[in-house]
């Protein structure tokens, strides 16, 4: 079974590595900034930002766990902390006995605002200010790419 292998060459190693440090150390820092300044995690941050970006600030518990990545179970679990905290509540499907929504509060929309100035400034200070404009552009297209063959092939 080995011999089918496509090892990776040393210039493929190279990038994959240094991609998956930046993706560690950017995801870190962010993650400490948002915590310590707003008092949000990135999990958090990820679950409010879909929720501003669909109408009504409500979204089905699997749509959001399909946009997010994440398993059912830690989706159940995130979601009753963030209610606990008032950040979001769960409604039930109406039409769908089975199915509920995460809906963003008042108070869901309040924190999401006050942190998203304090996020973008840091994505600027860490990451946009670092690269060229064209740089940007194709690291776009090689994301948007990728995340396509992702989603043709989700499993």
């Amino acid at each position: 079974m080995e011999e089918n292998v496509r090892w990776l060459t040393a210039e493929e190693q190279h990038a994959w590595r240094s991609f998956v440090r930046l993706h560690e150390k950017l995801g870190g820092r962010l993650s400490r900034l948002l915590q310590t300044e707003s008092n949000l995690s990135a999990a958090d941050f990820a679950v409010l930002v879909n929720l501003t970006d669909v109408p009504e600030g409500r979204q089905r518990y699997q749509d959001l766990a399909r946009a997010l990545e994440w398993e059912k179970s830690r989706m159940s679990h995130h979601i009753a902390r963030m209610a606990g905290r008032g950040l979001v509540v769960r409604e039930e499907c109406l039409e769908d006995a089975r199915g509920a929504f995460v809906v963003i509060t008042d108070q869901g929309r309040a924190a999401i605002e006050a942190a998203a100035p304090l996020h973008v400034g840091a994505v600027r200070a860490l990451f946009i200010d670092h690269v060229t404009p064209s740089e940007l552009r194709v690291l776009g297209q090689i994301s948007e790419r990728v995340v396509k063959k992702l989603d043709e092939d989700a499993s």
